[in-house]
């Protein structure tokens, strides 16, 4: 079995840059991929961030002007990657947010922010920029929409494309933007190309014209087919439904492990699930939570949003409280829903605690302390919130939606008996229900030989990328030979 070589294109990864799940996956995904004999470059933006991690790198290409400005690809190594970093001040030497500016709204020229990236992944899958020329492109979300098209449009030989739908949510809409701003052909703009709905769209690009497609769970795959979750693209992903498929993300399991992890008071495992309490005892002292013995804590580690069902969160406090639990809640995102905790913990001091914001090592306490983890989302891709809890003994309380479903064993008796179940699910994603699920919970709280039945079970849930890693390598391979 040859070794394959990836270009993976992102716009951000951890532990270099990171809004989201999507930085976890792409700074994960190539580590897995290498006991698969998958060699992976990738590639990112040159964010001042990624610049300083990378310092002086060596130019393997220049561009006297690209999208408005010269630029450098840079190959590095740093935060466990091999990578080639876009050097292009004029689009990405910006302060904070790699999206936005200050005032929360998306920088003005993102569609030639990303159009560039994109531009430079076609320039590295067609030999043009250095001597890594790779077997397959593998485009992350909108950001990297276009790369399938560049390669396609240029025309000639070309590796094989990929594109991964993180969260068809977010689709790159570009109004008024014209082809000749981004160096693409007038043929392409047409239904069968990158046109949307009178405009350019570059997640809907990758869709139509990678190879394959990917999406991070299989049950997000098939809801992503239907008018409810495919978000008006649902028609092309039927069209297509032959090169989609789902396979389930991971999390990085050295990065995730209670038995190891130095943000932790107090390491444990599957054998040793005691130690956890003095990570609940440090989580109420970090969180302002009264020291109450016997009191289940719940825990919410979310961005704040509509999709995520925060509102959800909110409506249960009454029956959280009833059943004698604490909330403590750590995220940040829509102000109505920031003041509306802020406002729910100043009503009930010692019982519920919010943290605006976010915080790495108050993420992993949270895992580590919280007696159940609450993700409550309206859709969910997949979610590494829920996996992260499954790996730490906190039982997951999810929506019965994407990969919530596909990684979750609800708790009914017949799953208790056959001794699988590892949390709980809910459905419709009603307030109602999860309201029913918070108390079904409560319910399996106070049956102590149930819960910890149930929470070595959970710990006991592979979540790595080691099954993904080989379904990602298996379709490479797939790829190329049918290319060859």
């Amino acid at each position: 079995m040859r070794t394959l070589h990836v270009l993976s294109v992102a716009s951000e990864a951890f532990p270099l840059v990171k809004t989201g799940g999507l930085a976890d996956v792409v700074g994960a995904l190539p580590i897995a991929l290498a006991r698969e004999q998958v060699v992976v470059r990738t590639m990112l933006p040159g964010y001042p961030a990624v610049m300083a991690a990378i310092g002086d790198a060596g130019i393997v290409h220049e561009y006297p002007a690209l999208l408005g400005g010269r630029a450098r690809l840079r190959s590095a190594s740093a935060g466990g990657l091999d990578l080639l970093v876009l050097d292009a001040p004029h689009l990405y030497a910006r302060p904070g947010d790699p999206y936005s500016g200050p005032d929360g709204w998306g920088f003005a020229d993102n569609a030639l922010r990303f159009a560039a990236l994109a531009r430079a992944a076609a320039d590295v899958g067609q030999g043009r920029a250095g001597t890594f020329v790779p077997d397959v492109v593998h485009a992350h979300d909108w950001q990297a929409g276009l790369a399938p098209a560049y390669l396609h449009y240029d025309g000639g030989p070309r590796p094989g494309t990929v594109m991964t739908v993180h969260n068809l949510a977010f689709q790159g809409r570009f109004d008024g933007l014209t082809l000749d701003d981004i160096g693409l052909p007038w043929h392409a703009w047409s239904i069968e190309g990158v046109e949307y709905y009178g405009a350019i769209g570059y997640l809907k690009a990758g869709l139509r014209l990678a190879d394959r497609i990917t999406t991070v769970s299989p049950t997000y795959a098939a809801e992503i087919r239907t008018p409810g979750g495919g978000m008006g693209l649902d028609g092309l992903l039927r069209y297509r439904a032959n090169a989609l498929s789902g396979i389930l993300n991971g999390i990085d399991d050295d990065v995730w492990n209670p038995a190891t992890d130095a943000r932790l008071p107090s390491r444990f495992d599957a054998a040793h699930r005691a130690a956890r309490g003095a990570n609940r005892n440090a989580l109420r002292a970090r969180m302002g939570l009264a020291a109450t013995p016997g009191a289940p804590l719940f825990g919410v580690v979310s961005r704040f949003s509509w999709q995520k069902g925060m509102d959800l969160v909110l409506d249960a406090i009454p029956t959280l409280l009833a059943g004698g639990a604490q909330l403590a809640v750590l995220g940040t995102g829509d102000a109505g829903l920031e003041g509306a905790f802020a406002d729910a913990a100043r009503a009930h001091p010692g019982r519920v605690a919010a943290h605006i914001g976010y915080d790495e090592d108050l993420a992993h306490l949270m895992q580590a302390g919280a007696d159940a983890i609450m993700v409550p989302s309206r859709f969910e891709p997949c979610g590494l919130t829920q996996m992260c809890a499954l790996r730490y003994g906190a039982l997951p309380v999810v929506s019965r939606v994407g990969g919530l479903a596909d990684t979750v064993v609800d708790a009914n008796d017949a799953a208790v008996a056959a001794g699988v179940a590892t949390g709980v699910q809910f459905s419709p994603v009603t307030s109602d229900q999860f309201a029913f699920a918070v108390g079904r919970t409560l319910a399996l709280w106070k049956d102590p030989p149930r819960w910890r039945r149930l929470q070595a079970r959970a710990m006991a849930t592979d979540v790595s990328w080691r099954h993904s890693a080989q379904q990602y390598a298996k379709l490479y391979r797939d790829l190329v030979a049918s290319r060859a």
